[in-house]
């Protein structure tokens, strides 16, 4: 068993454990109280069936991930309710009249996951500068990665936050991979292309694939296979690139690397395969989906490395905790970074996946100025 599947057997472990705390909880309400005529048992039964009823309904709606997203941050916040305002009684040596650790639990929940969905949901520009030695002269650099076209927004909504890019006026846009997800439908997926190919900008778009994009099940899941992709890309003119390197304008190298998911299948080149022909006085910007592999590329003497695939950590405290166990193989999970003289930039991604909140991130798209 690897790491995800135990730790998605702890959470529905907790899931369970949660929703047993929880029931009882609720049954502390005084309208069920009332309900139930004080009877402990049936006030325990209908808070179980509230919880059951709420946890379904998430199920169904958003798939269980959020449900169990859900359940286990009213859970949290409702301990330290407890926690907090059993403190505060003993202090004024008094009982509350109500049921305000539930009451606070609740709407703190609430709150809280409604920052999260919209973190999820809107786009922010993120910018960044970039200074070099090289003559690359100014250049303004779009990036995004992991739309996952149909979590967060379908096609159409996709096209329009490409006229948003647009309208910043980049000299090129860089997509980093999971462009389209497993159940990104074929209509979502096709007009999603038609919006790179009416984009306007000097140098064109690029594109590399992620472990998404060409998908884990067979190509009847989802109605098109990775080659359909590729083939609806090509045809709305964006470059994509598998292991490549294109010159342009004599004056930036734009390196498109394969997904790491490829070295379990066909494979991909190495990084120092791909520079040794490269002039070291033009600079340089690399697409690697997953940033796993920071010490090669600092090595290979590349100037900028651009990454997506963590969506920026996700939830809170899961940054937190991925940086000080290393339960991932990231190099980084979100932002800036230098090493020697490459630069790393990871991206929380435009969009979302399963999980329809952000609470430690938020969506956005890069605006690199690179002088």
């Amino acid at each position: 068993m690897n790491m995800w599947g135990l730790l998605m057997i702890i959470l529905a472990v907790l899931s369970a454990a949660g929703i047993l705390y929880l029931a009882s909880r609720i049954g502390r309400f005084w309208i069920i109280k009332r309900i139930a005529k004080e009877k402990r048992n049936i006030c325990f039964l209908i808070g179980l069936i509230i919880l059951i009823a709420l946890s379904a309904s998430i199920w169904l709606a958003w798939g269980y991930m959020n449900a169990i997203v859900c359940i286990l941050h009213l859970l949290v916040f409702w301990l330290l309710a407890e926690g907090i305002f059993t403190i505060i009684q003993k202090i004024r040596k008094k009982e509350f009249k109500r049921y305000y650790a539930g009451i606070t639990a609740v709407v703190f929940t609430v709150c809280y996951l409604g920052a999260g969905w919209y973190c999820a949901h809107h786009v922010w520009q993120t910018s960044y500068e970039i200074q070099t030695d090289k003559s690359v002269g100014n250049l303004k650099v779009a990036v995004f990665s992991d739309s996952h076209v149909g979590a967060t927004f379908d096609g159409e909504g996709f096209a329009g936050h490409m006229k948003e890019i647009e309208a910043q006026s980049p000299d090129i846009i860089l997509i980093v991979g999971d462009f389209v997800d497993d159940d990104t439908s074929k209509a979502d997926m096709v007009r999603a292309c038609r919006a790179l190919g009416e984009l306007k900008c000097t140098y064109g778009v690029y594109y590399t694939f992620g472990n998404h994009d060409k998908g884990y099940y067979p190509s009847d899941y989802r109605g098109y296979s990775g080659a359909d992709l590729k083939e609806n890309l090509e045809k709305n003119n964006v470059h994509v690139m598998e292991d490549d390197v294109e010159l342009i304008d004599n004056r930036f190298y734009i390196i498109g690397r394969a997904d790491k998911s490829e070295e379990y299948g066909a494979g991909r080149k190495n990084m120092e395969e791909l520079v040794k022909d490269l002039d070291p006085d033009k600079f340089s910007i690399v697409l690697d989906h997953q940033p796993e592999d920071y010490a090669s590329q600092a090595d290979s003497g590349v100037d900028l490395v651009l990454s997506g695939h963590t969506h920026g950590g996700q939830l809170f405290p899961l940054m937190t905790v991925e940086k000080l166990t290393g339960m991932t193989p990231d190099d980084r999970i979100y932002g800036y970074e230098k090493r020697d003289s490459t630069n790393f930039i990871v991206t929380s991604g435009i969009a979302d996946w399963a999980i329809k909140f952000k609470t430690g991130c938020k969506s956005e798209y890069l605006m690199i100025n690179i002088q």
